[in-house]
């Protein structure tokens, strides 16, 4: 749906337009459109999967609101995860428009926007919560929440079709780290008022009860220093869960130890909520990591990076003796503070195995709790805002099929329960809900400073390098005759030893020179089909003595004499 497509019969209906985050954990970013206003919320980035050999990020598609700049309103954040602000340095290079967020979720976008250059061509406004803006035809009001990071908040998006409630990634705890418990109160009185569609966090839908508090991390760290007063304590955790490093501080505090931070995203978020005021460190219990040396084993704690069993993330080098400055010592006892990201429990397990055989204790039970709702907190939400249209977003497709089902048994009728995906333009208005066309979507891969470049065909051809290896033909042909002056070579990379396979190489070689013998005895002399011939016949031949099936790469060069 190009702009300019919208006849005036649809003036009356909301768009929500989800460009990414449905499906999938990460790359969190939905639009909301309304005559001639667009505004958008959140712009996260997901992380590579396993197959997307040697990239560093993937960040959404935003065609849809390049081709409809001029409707764009502004950014409006739901907090500070990299699943939700994560990609907004890269979209800046092509929308620049106003952000809103509140001021953690601010300061780690303007970290963002530091190290790229931004913070003087880049509009912001920090908005506290239970503040209101207007953006064109919207009015965003934002609601206090719990979440793994302070200062998140549920949006109230308002607009003459009706009100939408987005949860963003939320928990409901009575007993929060820092700041206040969720605004219930809040959403009770929009519900009372009349709320149009809620867009409820969907990642726990599957685990029944509630979430617990986070304090009672903090009950269980406690246990474990007063348990291990002679041993060094390291703890991995995400970088991004200030409550978590603060309780984690209050213990070494207490029971006084010093504490280094290790892994550049976990120095760069303390930091920066260290400044904000999120984040209450006493004075000489943070050292630099040189001071480790002047420090016993039972006098230290080390916050790192690495829970995920990221490859290079502070703990995955210090497990694998690669970190310049720390290594494990036999009754280290290291605390995993996080639950394993789907498709990471492998490399979280490599990193405990490692971390055991150099002698480490390793703890991982009950020192985590998920900053997202199960299902009776969601139910609670429900019950609350009272929405007339559900629409799960946040999460796998099962995670939202589970918060399809929690709605209907809370009473809510099954057409009214709308399972979108990405790219779907959902129409809403006060008597009816309809997916009524499609707008461009997808990945956008970053690899180093390449932004997009590397599409589906460079990716499948890396997938081809790592499974099958490379087999290049090297010859040089005289220009006017097309004889063979050197070669036919044969370079292998990644396909077989070649030192102990000589025979084949020599029969390889061999296959290459009878094709080049067919070309010259039929005329053939255009490159193109010289190589094409070369790497059809040497793929047959390897497939028949190998079942393998290389790249083959014929390189051809041409010297006059």
């Amino acid at each position: 749906m190009k702009k300019g497509q919208n006849g005036q019969n649809n003036t009356e209906h909301l768009k929500i337009i989800p460009l990414g985050g449905l499906g999938l954990i990460g790359m969190n970013i939905t639009a909301f459109e309304y005559k001639d206003s667009i505004i958008v919320v959140d712009c996260g980035l997901a992380f590579p999967e396993d197959d997307m050999l040697g990239i560093d990020l993937v960040i959404p598609d935003i065609t849809y609101l390049k081709e409809n700049a001029q409707k764009v309103k502004g950014f409006v954040f739901t907090h500070g995860h990299e699943d939700h602000i994560g990609a907004i340095s890269y979209i800046l290079k092509d929308l620049n428009v106003p952000l809103y967020a509140t001021k953690l979720t601010m300061g780690l976008i303007e970290r963002k926007l530091e190290e790229n250059d931004q913070m003087k061509t880049t509009r912001r406004k920090v908005v506290k919560q239970g503040q209101s803006i207007n953006l064109g035809d919207f009015r965003v009001e934002f609601i206090r929440t719990n979440h793994s990071i302070a200062d998140a908040v549920a949006l109230a998006i308002y607009s003459p079709a009706g009100v939408v409630v987005h949860t963003g990634d939320f928990k409901v705890d009575y007993t929060p780290v820092f700041g206040d418990a969720i605004d219930l109160q809040r959403f009770a009185e929009l519900g009372k008022k009349g709320v149009l569609a809620l867009m409820c966090d969907s990642t726990n839908a599957e685990r029944p009860g509630f979430t617990a508090s986070e304090r009672t991390v903090g009950r269980t760290f406690d246990h474990l220093f007063s348990e291990n007063v002679t041993h060094r304590i390291i703890v991995a955790t995400f970088a991004s869960n200030v409550d978590r490093v603060q309780q984690i501080i209050n213990s070494a505090y207490k029971y006084g130890r010093k504490v280094v931070i290790e892994g550049r995203s976990m120095v760069s978020v303390i930091s920066t909520a260290s400044e904000l005021g999120y984040i209450n460190i006493p004075d000489n219990t943070l050292i630099d990591i040189d001071e480790m040396k002047n420090y016993p084993d039972e006098k230290m704690v080390l916050i790192t990076t690495g829970s995920q069993g990221e490859s290079m993330a502070a703990l995955s080098r210090i497990a694998a003796n690669m970190h310049k400055k720390i290594t494990i010592h036999p009754n280290d006892v290291v605390i995993f503070s996080s639950n394993p990201i789907p498709g990471n429990e492998k490399a979280v397990s490599k990193v405990i195995n490692e971390l055991s055989a150099k002698g480490a204790n390793v703890v991982f039970q009950d020192t985590h709790v998920s900053g997202h709702a199960c299902q009776e907190d969601i139910k609670l939400i429900y019950s609350l805002v009272k929405p007339k249209f559900a629409i799960p977003v946040h999460g796998e497709y099962r995670h939202m099929k589970a918060q399809a089902k929690l709605a209907e048994e809370l009473g809510i009728q099954k057409d009214h329960i709308l399972m979108l995906k990405a790219g779907d333009v959902l129409e809403l208005s006060e008597d009816s809900a309809a997916v009524t066309g499609q707008v461009q979507t997808g990945s956008i891969l970053v690899d180093g400073l390449g932004v997009g470049d590397v599409g589906n065909i460079v990716l499948r051809d890396r997938q081809h390098l790592a499974e099958d290896g490379i087999v290049i033909a090297v010859l040089t042909l005289e220009k006017y005759s097309g004889q063979i002056l050197a070669g036919p070579d044969i370079v292998s990379r990644g396909f077989v030893y070649v030192r102990e396979s000589e025979d084949l190489m020599d029969e390889a070689r061999m296959v290459v020179e009878d094709c080049l013998d067919y070309c010259g005895s039929h005329h053939i002399t255009d490159w193109a089909k010289m190589k094409n011939s070369i790497r059809d016949s040497l793929g047959d031949f390897l497939w028949k003595r190998t079942k393998r099936r290389p790249m083959i790469l014929p390189i051809i060069m041409e010297v006059a004499y």
